[in-house]
């Protein structure tokens, strides 16, 4: 795991960083206690990972087409 907290993760990072503790815990070899933590970081992680998709998502979504569908700006995104 990296320093970086789970809330300042890129996705990539954070990606990363859940496919290291989903590797772990389907080796099985960790104790009781240490795959509970592994569990709840892998939520955070997850829980991270589908934010800034829908993040991308609405960027993607803002982004405005001219009639021959080309990007002329953008839309102000809810919230941003």
């Amino acid at each position: 795991m990296t320093d970086t907290p789970v809330e300042e993760m890129s996705f990539e990072q954070a990606m990363h960083a859940l496919e290291r503790v989903v590797s772990q815990l389907e080796r099985g070899d960790v104790p009781l206690d240490e795959s509970i933590k592994l569990y709840e970081t892998g939520a955070k992680l997850k829980a991270r990972c589908e934010a800034k998709l829908k993040e991308a998502e609405a960027k993607v979504a803002a982004i405005t087409l001219d009639g021959d569908g080309t990007p002329t700006g953008t839309t102000p995104v809810d919230g941003q």
